[in-house]
């Protein structure tokens, strides 16, 4: 068992609420979050089932690690209890669980509830190559009109 430090394990037990894990990287954010999440998964008077997790991160990389470790940390509960169908459900569920990064999670629930934003259900996210050609665009325009008027109103 890892050795927790007391904002840690506060970060660990918290409960009643929604918990905000902020630190410096290297610094064991992600080693905190998924024992956070193994205690509440095998919480014995209460436990969250896996299907309700929602953890967002910044990157693809990120999410995919956490996915990651979470699932390595319900197969070593596993081994300690070979029999427990609660946790060989976890595991299924774990495949559900909205692990993502942020802009991922906004776009589901804009997907989801596109009519209550005002926005079409067919949107789609910009990649990095249209944003590009639009700003140089934009720019061009932009550039355009200033040597055609170098005073515009």
């Amino acid at each position: 068992m890892a050795k927790w430090t007391e904002s840690q394990l506060d970060a660990i037990k918290a409960s009643g609420g929604t918990v905000l894990v902020s630190a410096a990287a290297g610094s064991g954010k992600t080693s905190v979050l998924v024992e956070r999440i193994i205690t509440k998964l095998t919480d014995e008077v209460n436990p969250l089932s896996a299907d309700r997790l929602l953890v967002v991160t910044f990157t693809k990389a990120a999410a995919a690690e956490m996915r990651g470790r979470i699932e390595a940390a319900i197969l070593r509960e596993m081994e300690k209890r070979p029999d427990d169908m609660y946790l060989k459900k976890q595991q299924i569920l774990l495949a559900k669980a909205d692990i993502c990064t942020v802009d991922s999670y906004c776009s589901k629930i804009s997907r989801e509830f596109f009519y209550k934003l005002g926005i079409r259900s067919d949107f789609r996210i910009m990649d990095d190559k249209q944003k590009e050609d639009l700003q140089s665009q934009a720019m061009e325009e932009a550039l355009g009109i200033l040597f055609e008027d170098p005073q515009p109103a």
